[in-house]
């Protein structure tokens, strides 16, 4: 019988690529989301959609029906409890392995949230792969889009600190691989891209591809926040970027690994890369 894979977030940063990457394959895909209609206006007539809902624990039982491995991700703004007995029931109707999206560094975090959820993860019968990635490279295009397609600029109060970029079509890559094959059962990944740059250099990386000049921007953590908050983010998400961008500050961000080529085969792609391939995402 063909395994099920079941891709929470399956419209999601990673989640898009990752459901693509496993349609090709010989397991059947299922999407759980809000809104059913959504990833099928995406990914077409060709996967299982479920609706599901972490803080409606009656949508969970036909979510994880038949499901054999399971991608699960935390949601911003939802409760390490939604997350955990979410997974605890995938435990109780026999999910084998789950994959679980988590953050570089996560273990060195006792109080973090991913980290209380690795823990939890450790606990259960499943067996786990915790994929712990670096900021995502596609942040660029989305989250902080707007400052570079309106006013040239790469706005973030990180200082002259670097982080390792990461590509989330890679993370992707690798969360396929490891619910695909064996071998990767209760270990952790450490997903980095390849170089670790300051947004000086991703500056002019962004120049030289779009051909039109591109500055760092470094406010003040105040001046950063109240920009977010206008652009209409959550309180809370503001205060997670300051949160972040003060540890980039303080040079704590820049770790690289060789996990993603060693899993891939293939060197992970470079901030220049995804300038590229999203040209026409910074254009306006």
């Amino acid at each position: 019988m063909r395994e099920t894979l079941l891709v929470t977030g399956g419209t999601g940063t990673v989640g898009e690529p990752l459901v693509r990457a496993l349609s090709a394959g010989d397991a059947s895909v299922r999407i759980a989301t809000r809104s059913p209609d959504n990833p099928r206006e995406t990914f077409g007539d060709g996967q299982e959609y479920v609706e599901f809902d972490l803080d409606r624990p009656e949508t969970w039982g036909e979510t994880l029906a038949g499901v054999d491995r399971l991608f699960l991700l935390y949601p911003p703004g939802t409760g390490v409890g939604e997350v955990t007995e979410f997974a605890d029931a995938a435990d109780r109707v026999g999910v084998e392995h789950v994959a679980f999206l988590s953050i570089l560094g996560a273990e060195k975090l006792p109080v973090l949230p991913h980290r209380r959820i690795e823990t939890h993860l450790a606990r259960t019968n499943m067996s786990y792969t915790l994929l712990r990635a670096s900021w995502f490279t596609q942040n660029l295009s989305e989250v902080h889009r707007a400052e570079i397609v309106e006013r040239d600029e790469l706005f973030f109060p990180a200082g002259d600190g670097v982080l390792s970029f990461t590509d989330a079509r890679d993370v992707a890559a690798v969360a396929a691989t490891v619910l695909t094959e064996s071998g990767h059962e209760n270990r952790a990944y450490d997903l980095t891209g390849p170089a670790a740059l300051d947004f000086h250099e991703v500056a002019a990386v962004f120049s030289d591809v779009l051909d039109r000049p591109i500055k760092y921007a470094d406010p003040s953590r105040l001046t950063f926040a109240r920009q977010m908050y206008r652009r209409g983010f959550s309180p809370g998400f503001v205060a997670f970027m300051v949160a972040e961008y003060s540890v980039v500050r303080l040079g704590r961000s820049g770790r690289t690994t060789d996990d993603v080529e060693t899993l891939l085969g293939r060197p992970p792609r470079t901030v220049r890369e995804f300038v590229a391939d999203y040209a026409d995402e910074f254009r306006a």
